[in-house]
């Protein structure tokens, strides 16, 4: 792991979990700087289609809230921009970097980020415990929760564990479970539905 690279911590609310048919509703990136300066961004985005009732119901975004917020289209410099020169993290990465692939994909953009997945990281620094969904690692840690299931309350979510894991573990555990599980960009294989241990 480099030692003063840039994190990414990453979450999305989606229409669904089908990476072609299903679009963004909401973006949430916190950017932890080489500095230590951070750097919060979300948006809303319009889908362009019917948010279902148990979506609505699960993150609490509904049509009428975005309704007038841009499409990914219109975001798409600003996230793209957002996006590079940094480890991009995320709680089941492949869920919300597939998601980010193909909406970039549609406007011409090329999504090549090094992934870290922290799941697999929980997984891989503690093997002894059965569970590392997002709402686990929140009681296991004593993560503290503004909201759940919105896009920057998770992504913070996720910068509040990867600072639980600086603090109590030694260096050399991090940096060697961190080598171990980044991706290369070019890793992502057809669509695929997100794992069980989302969020």
């Amino acid at each position: 792991m480099k030692p003063y690279e840039k994190l990414i911590f990453v979450d999305l609310e989606t229409t669904g979990a089908n990476l072609v048919n299903d679009r963004i509703t909401e973006i949430g990136i916190v950017a932890v700087h080489p500095d230590g300066a951070v750097e919060r961004w979300s948006s809303f985005v319009n889908p362009g289609r019917p948010i279902p009732s148990f979506i609505q119901g699960l993150t609490g975004i509904s049509d009428d809230m975005v309704e007038a917020a841009p499409s990914f289209d219109a975001l798409a410099n600003a996230v793209h921009e957002r996006l590079a020169d940094g480890l991009f993290i995320a709680h089941n990465a492949r869920f919300d970097y597939g998601f980010l692939h193909h909406a970039f994909a549609r406007t011409g953009h090329a999504l090549q980020s090094e992934m870290l997945c922290t799941v697999k990281l929980s997984r891989t620094l503690f093997p002894e415990e059965k569970r590392h969904n997002l709402d686990t690692l929140i009681v296991r840690h004593g993560l503290i929760p503004e909201a759940r299931h919105r896009a920057l309350a998770d992504a913070d979510l996720l910068w509040q564990f990867w600072g639980k894991l600086v603090r109590d573990m030694p260096p050399d555990t991090i940096t060697h479970a961190v080598k171990k599980l980044r991706q290369k960009s070019g890793f992502l294989s057809p669509p695929a539905t997100p794992q069980t241990e989302s969020s």
